[in-house]
């Protein structure tokens, strides 16, 4: 043994253990897990890592349209037994809607004819003579002129989304009213302008190639007069009276017709009296009610409700920007929003362009899981 171990401190031998400071290390991992983590956070924009996905090839592109036009729209099966609409009510009571009478069809054929053309003469049953002109009534058997007039669907998937397009202003142009009744399908509704020209020739070239109608309505704007729609306009400063004669004169230019769509009206759609009255009238008629869709203050689709009266509301105007890459966007955004809800309406003017991209969109529409239907198909939505 030698001298150093005889002198060394009890317990002290050569032999040293080594203590690890095991609490600092502890830290240390986790900070580095933590830190770790919040760079990932930051960086990797994926909140949803993990989540199931699909991927779509999308085998068309259309010119014009980027990215940003491209919506992705929820599917909720657990809204009804499937996942299309249904456009009838169960109860006949609750139905708003034409009243389809398939065996006396207005074009005098059987109930498995397909739709080929509609009646060009007026209904004696829905019409009256008036001191303007042939005005819209309800016959003493309850048929209205949106019975009489509107356009049958034979074929109806309830399972499928549909789709309703109206293109507006028929009779200010010769050659753009012409293009678009020889353009476009008979499911695609028109609205005559009442300030046309030859509208009583459009309406039956029209009804002739299956197309249901609509009549234009002007109506006041914000901006009256400097924005005038037309010297039959109804303001909301009108007495009942000059509002009737008004209305009067307006429903007259035109025969043959489901209901009426405002032309302008932004300020007329958002004053409840005069909405009231108007709702009234054109129920007293047996006509439905289209809002136009250009006023997000409109309160049709509420007085409409109120006075049960027949209505659809336009869900996109396709032509705010009348080019073709624009229109194209629009329609788009119009099968998202079908496919979204069940049921969509779209609305735009005779413009060449507009036209011209409807008709190249209808083409393939039924081999997209969509359905055109006239407008009068969207009321019991």
């Amino acid at each position: 043994m030698s001298s150093e171990d005889l002198t060394a401190p009890l317990g002290m031998g050569k032999r040293r253990l080594v203590r690890l400071p095991f609490g600092l290390i502890g830290v240390g991992i986790l900070s580095v897990i933590f830190t770790t983590t919040l760079i990932w956070i930051l960086v990797v924009d994926d909140p949803l890592g993990g989540e199931p996905v699909a991927v779509l090839p999308l085998d068309a592109v259309v010119e014009g349209v980027t990215s940003q036009d491209i919506e992705v729209v929820e599917i909720r099966p657990g809204i009804g037994d499937n996942l299309g609409p249904n456009l009838r009510p169960e109860s006949a009571d609750d139905l708003l809607g034409p009243r389809y009478d398939m065996v006396n069809r207005p074009d005098g054929l059987g109930p498995e004819a397909p739709v080929t053309s509609l009646s060009i003469n007026p209904d004696s049953r829905v019409s009256e003579r008036s001191d303007y002109g042939f005005l819209p009534k309800i016959s003493d058997a309850g048929v209205r002129p949106l019975d009489a007039y509107s356009r049958p669907i034979v074929r109806e998937f309830t399972s499928i989304p549909k789709i309703a397009v109206i293109v507006t202003g028929l009779g200010l142009s010769e050659a753009g009213t012409q293009n678009a009744i020889s353009s476009l399908p008979p499911d695609v509704t028109f609205a005559l302008a009442p300030y046309g020209e030859d509208l009583d020739l459009w309406m039956q070239q029209a009804r002739t190639k299956g197309h249901e109608l609509l009549l234009q309505v002007p109506l006041e704007p914000f901006d009256f007069p400097d924005n005038d729609p037309g010297p039959h306009t109804l303001l909301v400063s009108l007495r009942p009276t000059e509002m009737l004669d008004r209305l009067a004169f307006l429903l007259t230019r035109a025969t043959n017709y489901v209901g009426t769509i405002p032309e302008m009206g932004a300020r007329f759609t958002s004053t409840k009296p005069s909405m009231e009255y108007l709702v009234e009238k054109l129920k007293e008629r047996g006509l439905m009610l289209v809002d136009n869709g250009t006023s997000s203050r409109s309160i049709a689709a509420e007085i409409a409700a109120d006075k049960r009266i027949p209505f659809s509301g336009v869900d996109v105007v396709l032509d705010e920007v009348p080019r073709a890459d624009s229109i194209d966007a629009k329609l788009l955004q119009l099968e998202g929003v079908a496919r979204s809800r069940g049921v969509a309406v779209a609305a735009g003017s005779a413009l060449p362009v507009t036209v011209r991209q409807l008709e190249k969109w209808v083409q393939d529409l039924e081999d997209r899981g969509l359905q055109l239907v006239p407008v009068s198909a969207t009321i019991d939505r």
